[in-house]
């Protein structure tokens, strides 16, 4: 080979090595700035099976299956911003994402109830597939979109107790100018009843029902109501659920932060949120006929809603539903959306199952 040939083939080598030492430095960049680590703010203890735990599963899930190039950190309620105020802290990037019940958000958006629990609704694979294949995560999305939020399904339970009390009801007079703690549309349910109602957060409930603030509460699954200790004060344990068939929670994303991840991590944080989602559902599932067959040796009695109640629950939810529809039009949409869905969803149910 010539000097000058032999030149060239070397001048060639060290512009590919440079090429190629350049690809690799930049693809390095790359996945530097796509790295995550973001704190998180759960809006529930994650000890609480089906309602907390999952997010700690995602926060798991998504450091193995990135081999560290995604990773959250979970912190507990109240640690950086009030349970209440989470989207709110996400909308203002206080922090990039967080783990929130929508039903906290009706108050400035009376839709988002409707994704958190809906009265006489739908149960959780009723509200999964709505809200996977039936439009339902396109409507939270474009709700949540006005408040710089990109919403994903990331936990749901199934039905909750109807409330612990301190004494029985039986009829509707008996909700008379009772408080209690009961949140979501729920809540707005039993007012039109004559109840007296507040929304607390769950570690305050206890203290308030001990000290008789309040007459009874709602909140979640027998597993976690134990575990919050209402059986030791109120022994009236009322079913079914009829206010929340199903809980759902929501990871939510900052959207400016949400838009900058690469489709990989986007699709790898809705693959952990969806695992979760279902996770949750099974251990939540298996925990509570356990917990039901510790009532006795507790003392709590386990009651079924009268007959009277349960049509006068379900002719106040018709009104309050349908007040709610003709007050705010996005409200009216995603109801009407859920109710088309439902409308083949029960009849599959009603000759499918047993």
């Amino acid at each position: 080979m010539t000097l000058n040939k032999r030149c060239i083939a070397n001048t060639t080598l060290s512009l590919l090595g440079s090429a190629v030492l350049a690809a690799s430095l930049s693809s390095a960049a790359h996945a530097a700035d796509d790295q995550i680590r973001w704190k998180v703010q759960s809006v529930f203890n994650t000890s609480w099976p089906g309602l907390g735990n999952p997010i700690r599963l995602v926060e798991e899930s998504l450091k193995e299956a990135s081999d560290g190039q995604a990773q959250i950190k979970v912190y507990e309620p109240g640690k950086i911003v009030p349970s209440f105020g989470i989207t709110e802290a996400v909308k203002n990037k206080q922090i990039p994402a967080g783990y929130a019940w929508f039903g906290y958000d009706q108050g400035k958006m009376p839709a988002a109830a409707l994704f958190a629990a809906v009265p006489f609704g739908m149960d959780p694979l009723g509200y999964s597939a709505w809200w996977y294949e039936g439009g339902g995560h396109q409507l939270a999305e474009r709700l949540y979109a006005a408040h710089n939020i990109h919403p994903i399904l990331c936990s749901i339970t199934g039905a909750e107790t109807a409330g612990w009390f301190r004494n029985e009801i039986n009829k509707p007079d008996d909700l008379q100018g009772l408080k209690i703690r009961f949140a979501g549309i729920g809540g707005k349910v039993l007012q039109k009843l004559g109840a007296s109602v507040t929304v607390i957060p769950g570690g305050e409930i206890f203290p308030a029902l001990e000290k008789g603030a309040i007459d009874a509460t709602e909140f979640a699954t027998p597993a976690i109501d134990e575990m919050l200790g209402f059986d030791k004060v109120a022994k009236h344990n009322y079913f079914p659920g009829w206010h929340q068939p199903f809980t759902a929670s929501h990871l939510v994303v900052n959207t400016e932060v949400w838009n900058n991840l690469s489709k990989s991590k986007q699709s790898l944080i809705e693959t952990a949120c969806t695992a979760a989602t279902f996770r949750g559902l099974a251990y939540s599932e298996s925990l509570q006929g356990a917990k039901l067959a510790t009532f006795n040796s507790k003392g709590v009695t386990p009651h079924r809603l009268s007959p009277e109640l349960m049509t006068a629950l379900e002719n106040a939810t018709s009104e309050v539903m349908q007040e709610a529809s003709a007050s705010d039009a996005m409200f009216k949409e995603v109801y009407d959306s859920m109710q088309s869905f439902r409308q083949g969803y029960d009849q599959w149910k009603k000759l499918g199952s047993l």
